[in-house]
């Protein structure tokens, strides 16, 4: 076996590397602010409403972000192995530990920043019941607050949700599940402002959400753009971080300009006829996280077999579960954005109805689903995912893997798996 465990993924797009300066700029700057000048900041899963703590001016380190940049400087495998040697169990869940496994390792020679100072506030969405016990021992950890927000049983189980979600949120995401997040926002509103001693305003979350609209209106534009596009202009190695790069900055100038900048550079490989690979034959669906450790992955076939990766949840996101019609409530209209978020891409039937659409509207020929053994969350829909997409005539790959711990992982194998999986199953 090969002992490469990864690559790195080629960028064709120009407005890709902007992205990924501003972002390090951005980094140096929270550093600068979170670190250096001990500012109060916020520490806080993907499916929490961000736009709080913007409106606010109040930094933010979203967990996921903080995984993936642990993970991308390989040491997730380092930090588990401490976990373990701490009596924590080798199977928990790795995406979103690894931050509470950083803190615990308490190595400030290694750690990004040297490790991250106590924020005023964890903040969760208690999706699965690793998040609670993550988020109180991280909060213990690190000697501060961690403020939990409901995840709701969602009984509507529409799986075209999608279709109605930009105007109807209310009745999709129902007023009830809406309602209890807008309270709790409220409560961690107070919270803010007491420990931090910086005011909400409305008008500001108002300004940020129109502009959210705006900026998820181009990615949504994108996105449409890419799937109806032959060849694909535009692989998932340039998606991911044109996608959710401005994600992390949402409705922010930048942001918003850069959303138009990437939607324009593929309006102009569309019309240029410009594909990622010279001899497309195999359009291929991304299922799962990022594998941050490997980002090369994606683009190992294209060129060998013309397999391309066409899409990732990443980007199609954007338009059905960002963009909203505010109807004169921000509040409720960020709040019916952030209630179901995990389970749109990770419960059946929310996941597999969309998803299933999704393979359609690409043109998609064969999928390929991330499995993270110990990833509770991530298991939930993947299955069912899988069934819905095989009914619909898609040859399906699940592969054991972990988007954030690479112990397991290996290049050269994991290519080799995707390909013998196409050519097994005729696709071509």
């Amino acid at each position: 076996m090969s002992t490469l465990k990864s690559q790195r993924s080629r960028k064709d797009l120009e407005c890709t590397s902007l992205a990924t300066a501003y972002q390090r700029q951005f980094v140096g700057e929270l550093k600068q602010r979170v670190v250096e000048n001990g500012e109060p900041f916020v520490v806080a899963q993907a499916d929490t409403p961000h736009e709080i703590f913007h409106a606010m001016d109040i930094p933010l380190v979203t967990n996921q972000w903080w995984s993936a940049y642990i993970s991308a400087k390989q040491l997730s495998e380092r930090y588990f192995r401490v976990m373990e040697e701490k009596g924590y169990p080798g199977n928990s869940c790795k995406y979103c530990s690894l931050g509470l496994a950083c803190t615990l390792a308490n190595d400030p020679e290694t750690a990004p920043w040297g490790g991250l100072p106590a924020p005023t506030v964890l903040v969760a969405r208690l999706t699965c019941d690793c998040v609670q016990h993550v988020f109180s021992q991280w909060a213990e950890a690190l000697g501060t607050d961690f403020f939990p927000l409901e995840a709701p049983a969602w009984e509507s189980k529409d799986g075209q949700w999608f279709k109605r979600s930009n105007t109807d949120w209310e009745n999709v995401y129902q007023e009830d599940r809406i309602k209890l997040l807008v309270d709790e926002m409220h409560d961690l509103i107070v919270l803010l402002e007491k420990k931090t001693n910086r005011r909400f305003e409305m008008e500001k979350l108002k300004t940020l959400m129109v502009r959210i609209n705006e900026q998820e209106t181009y990615i949504a534009d994108a996105a449409r753009l890419i799937g109806e596009a032959r060849p694909c202009p535009v692989s998932i190695a340039d998606q991911m971080p044109n996608t959710m790069i401005p994600q992390w900055h949402r409705g922010s100038d930048w942001a918003v300009s850069h959303a138009k900048r990437f939607r324009d550079e593929v309006a102009e490989r569309v019309r240029q006829g410009i594909g990622v690979s010279s001899n497309e034959k195999i359009r291929l669906m991304w299922i799962g996280a990022g594998v941050w450790h490997d980002p090369g992955f994606y683009q190992a076939l294209e060129e060998k077999l013309g397999a391309v990766f066409v899409w990732s949840m990443y980007m199609p996101f954007a338009g059905p579960q960002y963009i909203r019609d505010l109807k004169g409530r921000p509040m409720e209209a960020l709040a019916s954005r952030i209630c179901s978020m995990n389970e749109v891409l990770h419960l059946p039937p929310w996941m597999n109805g969309w998803m299933t659409a999704e393979a359609e509207r690409c043109g998609i020929d064969a999928a390929v689903i991330l499995l993270p053994p110990e990833n509770r969350l991530s298991q939930s829909g993947t299955l069912i995912t899988k069934f819905a997409l095989e009914e619909a005539g898609l040859p399906v790959l699940g592969i054991n893997g972990d988007m954030v711990d690479a112990k397991s992982w290996d290049h050269d194998r994991m290519v080799g798996l995707v390909a013998d999986f196409l050519e097994s199953e005729g696709v071509k």
